[in-house]
């Protein structure tokens, strides 16, 4: 090189939450191959298997642990509240401002309205929060509203693989499914952007398709190449159904009466928002299928 041409800038190191969750994993590679340095935050290295090149650490971000050394040198945080809960997204966001981090990419919800509607619902309430102390920090933001996960549909795979059929109150309920892939596509074009487009930007992404729940169920049995079906049961079992540890029981059941709402018209309207951002058309349900054939054969 010329000693008279500047030297190029170093590669930006971007911590990545939740990195061996569905979008966390993506975003990883993506990361990588767009020539950033990733620092992946997991609770078990060991078992991680990223890919080679990014730097993997021990993190549990439930427990009080010095979160310094997670955020040393970080140009970038990418936060995903499933990676530890509210409390922990706190704790992260005020080492991250401690720490000299410029920009923090969110991972959030489109049940997030910036209304007072989000008072009143679970799910808009708990991602609204987190939203709230992340433009409070000063630092630079971006949030990733996604839609309907497709990655929602894996807790089909059981029943899927033992007979076919799936169980839910709404079979009619309508979807606009988000590849974790896209939502790691926008974010990774938000985490590394140096024009300043996408700052202060909250981006409604959905998948380029309104789909129905049996429609959904339809398309994993082509991509598996078996018969699928959806049988109707009642909302209180929908919900009983699903309700667990990070999910209380009211809340299930809030989130199965909004499935029945959707029977009309979809509770996200489509967003054109992964093309604008990243210059290609979202990935359609039927394509997550086939991506996803080894866990529901």
């Amino acid at each position: 090189m010329n000693s008279s041409e500047p030297a190029p800038e170093p590669a930006p190191l971007i911590v990545v939450t939740g990195a061996t969750g569905n979008i966390g994993r993506c975003l990883v590679g993506r990361l990588l191959a767009d020539g950033a340095a990733v620092r992946a935050l997991t609770r078990d290295p060991a078992r991680a298997a990223l890919p080679d090149g990014a730097e993997v650490l021990r993190a549990d971000l439930t427990g009080s642990a010095d979160l310094a050394p997670l955020l040393a040198g970080a140009d970038a945080l990418f936060l995903n509240l499933a990676a530890g809960g509210g409390q922990a997204v706190t704790a992260l966001v005020d080492a991250a401002v401690a720490a000299g981090v410029r920009r923090i990419v969110l991972n959030s919800s489109m049940a997030v309205t910036d209304t007072a509607a989000d008072d009143s619902n679970h799910i808009a309430r708990m991602h609204a929060d987190v939203e709230r102390t992340v433009r409070d920090s000063g630092l630079e933001w971006t949030f990733v509203r996604g839609s309907n996960y497709s990655t929602n549909t894996l807790a089909w795979a059981p029943s899927i693989r033992a007979t076919g059929v799936v169980r839910e109150a709404h079979p009619g309920a309508q979807g606009t499914p988000v590849h974790e892939a896209d939502l790691a596509d926008v974010a990774a074009v938000a985490l590394l952007d140096r024009s300043g487009a996408h700052l202060r930007q909250a981006y409604r992404v959905t998948g380029p398709e309104v789909l129905t729940t049996a429609q959904q169920v339809a398309e994993i049995g082509r991509a598996i190449g078996r018969q699928t079906q959806v049988e109707q049961i009642s909302e209180e079992v929908a919900a009983e159904a699903m309700a667990g540890p990070h999910l209380p029981l009211e809340a299930a059941r809030e989130l199965v009466r909004l499935f029945g709402a959707m029977v009309d018209a979809p509770a996200f309207p489509l967003s054109d928002a992964v093309e604008r951002v990243t210059g290609r058309p979202g990935r359609t349900y039927a394509e997550w299928a086939r991506d996803h054939v080894a866990d529901f054969s």
